[in-house]
C-alpha cells in the first residue's frame, strides 16, 4: 500500500516537472512574445488528440463540469498566469503562485470536509519562504495588475484542483483530461486573437517541434497524470508538487543555458523539495481517507508555473 502510495506521488510528480521545462522550449523553439499562442495550441490540440484516442463524449452533468474544470484549470490559470508573467518579474509571479497550497488546503476544507493541518500550513509557508529565495530577485518591483492577476491564477487553479477531486468523472482519466484541455482551449481562443492577433504566417520547423512538444508532452501526458494523481491523492498532496516546476525551470537554465545559479538560490531549492517531502509523509485517518477518495460526499465513487520561474535575462513566452 505505501509503495503503491509513493509510486503514484512519484509519477503524478513527472507533470510539474515536465511543466518545468516549459520556459526552455519557449525561449529556444517558439516565437518570440506569443504566449498565449503558445498556451492556446498547447491546449487545444492535445484536448482534440485525447478526445480522438478516447471516443468519448461527456455526458449529462459533465457536458458543464467539464467546461468549468477546463476554464479553471486550463483556460482561465493560463491566461492570468501569463498576464502576471508579462507584468511582473518571474520571481513575483512564483512566489505569489506558491500560495496555492495554502488555498487548496482552505478550499478542501470548506469543499471536502478535510481538517488543514499544522502540518500542511507550515509545509506551504516554507514552500512560499523556498520558491522566494529561488526565484525572487531585490530589483523586482510591484505591479497591480500583475499582482491581482497572480493571486487570482493561484485561486483558480486551487479551485479547479479541488473541484476536479469533488467531481469524480465516471469517464477515464484521459477522456475527462480531453474535454478539459478542450474547454481551457476554447477559452483562450479569442483572448489570444484580441490580445496577440492572428497567429504567424509561417511557423518555422523548430517552432512546429516546440509547439509539438508542449501539446503532446506538456499538456496531453502531464496533465493526465495530474488529473489521475488528483482522483487518488489528496489535493493537498498533489498541489505541493507543483512546486517543483520554479526548481526544474531554474535548474535548467543554469545547466543548459549556462544561467548563474547563487547559494541563496540552490538553499530555496532545498526548502522546496524538503517542504514538499514534509507535505507527503503526512497519514490520513481512515475516515479522511474515506472523504478523500469519494470527493468530500459519503457514498459517491471515489494540479506552468514553471515559465514563471524564468531567470532575469530572459521573458517566458508559454
Amino acid at each position: 500500500m505505501l509503495n503503491n502510495r509513493v509510486g503514484l506521488i512519484a509519477v503524478t510528480a513527472l507533470a510539474p516537472a515536465i511543466w518545468g521545462t516549459t520556459y526552455l522550449v519557449t525561449t529556444e523553439f517558439l516565437p518570440p512574445d506569443r504566449p498565449l499562442l503558445a498556451a492556446t495550441l498547447r491546449a487545444l490540440p492535445a484536448g482534440l488528440l485525447l478526445l480522438a484516442i478516447t471516443r468519448r463524449l461527456p455526458s449529462g452533468s459533465w457536458w458543464w463540469r467539464a467546461a468549468v474544470l477546463g476554464t479553471l484549470n486550463i483556460g482561465a490559470f493560463l491566461a492570468l498566469l501569463f498576464i502576471a508573467a508579462y507584468r511582473l518579474p518571474g520571481g513575483i509571479a512564483a512566489t505569489v503562485g506558491a500560495l496555492q497550497p495554502l488555498l487548496v488546503a482552505g478550499f478542501s476544507a470548506a469543499l471536502l470536509g478535510q481538517r488543514m493541518s499544522a502540518r500542511t500550513v507550515v509545509a506551504a509557508v516554507a514552500a512560499i519562504v523556498g520558491v522566494g529565495l529561488l526565484v525572487l530577485r531585490a530589483e523586482a518591483r510591484l505591479d497591480g495588475i500583475g499582482i491581482a492577476a497572480a493571486v487570482a491564477s493561484a485561486v483558480v487553479m486551487a479551485a479547479g484542483v479541488v473541484l476536479s477531486k469533488r467531481w469524480t468523472s465516471p469517464a477515464p482519466v484521459l477522456a475527462t483530461t480531453g474535454w478539459q484541455l478542450i474547454a481551457g482551449g476554447i477559452v483562450l481562443i479569442p483572448v489570444t486573437l484580441l490580445v496577440e492577433g492572428p497567429p504567424p504566417a509561417e511557423l518555422s520547423a523548430t517552432n512546429l517541434l516546440g509547439y509539438g512538444y508542449l501539446s503532446i508532452i506538456g499538456a496531453a501526458f502531464a496533465y493526465a497524470l495530474w488529473f489521475r494523481g488528483i482522483r487518488e491523492l489528496a489535493p493537498t498532496q498533489v498541489t505541493f508538487l507543483g512546486q517543483l516546476s520554479p526548481v526544474v525551470a531554474t535548474a535548467l537554465g543554469w545547466l543548459a543555458l549556462g544561467q548563474e545559479l547563487t547559494v541563496l538560490q540552490a538553499i530555496g531549492a532545498l526548502i522546496v523539495l524538503g517542504a514538499l517531502v514534509f507535505a507527503q509523509t503526512r497519514k490520513a485517518s481512515p475516515d479522511e481517507d474515506h472523504r478523500v477518495r469519494s470527493g468530500g460526499r459519503r457514498g459517491q465513487p471515489g494540479a506552468d508555473r514553471g515559465a514563471l520561474a524564468r531567470p532575469r535575462r530572459h521573458r517566458s513566452h508559454a
